[in-house]
């Protein structure tokens, strides 16, 4: 009689596509998170920082339906699924001091325009921030929500004066609504298996009401994580998707408590998920891509909004969605009479094409508001500390900085070269940060229009970025950045200290046509000289026109370069995600890997 062996553990995806491909038997492979303390450190200025802990999340093996790839071809023009690195959401439930800077905030505090040297350079605007969440903004943790922000009180809500936006009023205003329907007696082919911890009601009654919550995606997989935990390796929730990964998502600072939170996620198929995880109850949105049928490259809540949120879609469009909101089918505005709106030819480097305005009377379903950019791909935006600004970056290689409120264009511009990957607004609302294919960072200056600085100590593109509020003062700022070329990198950049190259230390003084791009001429061989000429002085003024919001790209010899504080190789596989505590610097991994080096001051 003979016995058979027991059946291996491939804990690999090449070794699971290897068995299936030989026509093995779908190997068994591992499912469990590992948590590990591996030693390691780095001296920076301030201190020695000491890796606390390594947090593995376990990689899903593709579904069943899902034929796995055998021996693909790496230079295949075929398009594939859209994928993104584990990135993660930071919640508190209960609300956290913010950063000492951050207390300097009064509600008569006004922002300087100029960048030079002033006395009150360094002083916070009254709308600055104290609560964000998710990659790269601000503090992700210090969530007071917006009672504690002057910017509640000086910016105005979204849509605010469209009466069709309101949230329906209930009985109790401190109950929230939930999702219509249970995810885990869902019978939707969307969703693969809902796999819940067995003390999952034990744990959130034990848990310290400060504790951090983390959510984590992970290719088809998306994680609830308690890091406050002894056994933070062991998940309060997990969701397998069918085939969809998730791409992005959001905590809302809002209307989370200890009994609701609400999550939104974006997926590769475009669809969106509201999710409530005490209750397990979701609704899932753009069923089918019925408003876009592209991924959702990011999404997020709109600031003090309970029931909006922005996502943006792989084809340059950003869409409004109303969580409680049914979808239909999206056609853009028609005219008042009725008839359809002619074709619009829209220039995207001179404004936004409002395919919807959120003041449009048709908001009985959604989408409340869709923005068309461009022709390619957003990669990422984020919402200004004054809630009234957007920063978006494209793989065409623009920031466009957007008034949200009054859906307006106010600034475009341009990478060295290549695409922008990411973009994060500074504690202050001051500064913005972009990172790109051209493995730069560019510190830019919305308010005087101006590149102040680009950053090289990246040796690939920059995945993300993340200001450190509590190593920001009146006159200094720390960001830190993470990249494919998996390291790890800190900056500290003072305005006053930065000096442009001595050879062309004042800009050019040519002609406004000099500083434009070359006009295109357009005439035929026919035209007279007179009329060149006239059309000649009308290109100049629209060139000028343009120039105060498409700003061409600043040459390398006329920037200020900053070096890194700091440079660590922090992982073995390309980053994908950073963020600052006041415990630690937090990092993640394009496989799942998350660490977190805590800081550990010099005692003197």
């Amino acid at each position: 009689m003979f016995v058979l062996p027991p059946p291996p553990r491939y804990p690999t995806q090449a070794a699971y596509n290897a068995a299936v491909a030989a026509g093995h038997a779908t190997p068994m492979i591992e499912t469990n998170n590992i948590l590990s303390k591996p030693e390691d450190q780095f001296l920076a200025g301030e201190g020695t920082y000491v890796l606390k802990e390594d947090l593995l999340l376990a990689t899903p093996p593709p579904h069943p339906s899902e034929a796995p790839v055998v021996n693909p071809n790496p230079l295949a023009t075929t398009p594939q699924p859209a994928k993104a690195g584990t990135r993660i959401s930071l919640l508190s439930l209960e609300a956290r001091p913010p950063p000492p800077a951050l207390f300097k905030l009064t509600p008569t505090t006004t922002l300087t325009p100029s960048i030079a040297e002033h006395p009150s350079e360094g002083r916070y605007s009254n709308d600055a921030k104290l609560s964000s969440d998710g990659e790269g903004r601000g503090t992700s943790v210090s969530d007071g929500g917006p009672s504690t922000s002057a910017t509640a009180m000086s910016a105005p809500a979204f849509g605010d004066g469209n009466a069709l936006l309101a949230p329906e009023k209930t009985k109790d205003p401190n109950k929230r609504r939930k999702p219509k329907n249970n995810m885990t007696k869902s019978n939707s082919s969307f969703i693969s298996r809902v796999i819940i911890n067995e003390a999952f009601s034990k744990k959130l009654s034990d848990r310290p009401s400060d504790g951090l919550l983390a959510f984590a995606n992970i290719n088809r997989a998306f994680q609830w994580l308690d890091l406050s935990s002894s056994t933070k390796a062991d998940y309060l929730t997990k969701i397998l998707f069918t085939k969809a990964h998730c791409l992005s998502h959001d905590v809302n600072l809002v209307t989370k408590n200890p009994s609701h939170i609400d999550m939104i996620m974006g997926f590769s198929t475009g669809e969106i998920i509201w999710w409530e995880p005490i209750s397990q109850r979701y609704t899932r949105l753009n069923k089918n891509g019925v408003i876009n049928k592209t991924p959702v490259s990011q999404i997020r809540w709109i600031p003090g909004a309970e029931n909006l949120f922005l996502a943006a879609h792989m084809d340059g469009t950003l869409v409004v969605y109303d969580k409680e909101k049914e979808d239909a089918i999206f056609s853009p505005d028609e005219e008042v009479s009725g008839e359809p709106a002619a074709p619009k030819v829209v220039d995207h480097y001179k404004e936004i094409n409002v395919l919807k305005s959120v003041h449009s009377k048709n908001q009985k379903s959604n989408p409340v508001s869709v923005w068309k950019l461009s022709n390619q791909r957003i990669n990422a935006f984020e919402f200004s500390p004054d809630s009234r600004h957007l920063a978006v970056v494209s793989e065409d290689g623009t920031m466009r900085i957007i008034d949200y409120l009054k859906e307006e264009l106010s600034g475009v511009y341009n990478a060295y070269y290549g695409g922008f990957t990411c973009v994060c607004w500074s504690p202050d609302g001051k500064y913005v940060l972009t990172g790109g294919q051209d493995d730069l960072i560019s510190i830019w200056c919305p308010s005087e229009t101006t590149l102040i600085a680009r950053c090289q100590g990246h040796q690939s593109w920059v995945t993300s970025l993340a200001f450190d509020p509590w190593r920001c003062d009146e006159r200094n700022y720390r960001f830190g950045s993470v990249g494919e070329d998996c390291r790890l990198c800190l900056w500290d950049f003072n305005v006053g200290m930065l000096h442009k190259p001595k050879a062309t230390s004042n800009r050019q003084r040519g002609s406004a046509s000099s500083r434009l791009p070359a006009l295109h001429r357009t005439e035929t061989q026919g035209t007279s000289a007179d009329r060149l000429r006239s059309n000649s002085v009308v290109s100049a003024a629209e060139g000028e026109e343009d120039n105060r919001i498409n700003h061409p790209v600043e040459p390398l010899s006329r920037t200020a370069i900053l070096p890194p504080v700091l440079t660590k190789v922090a992982d073995k596989d390309p980053l994908s995600w950073i963020e600052f505590t006041e415990e630690a610097i937090m990092t993640s991994c394009k496989t799942g890997e998350c660490a977190g080096p805590g800081r550990i001051d010099e005692q003197h």
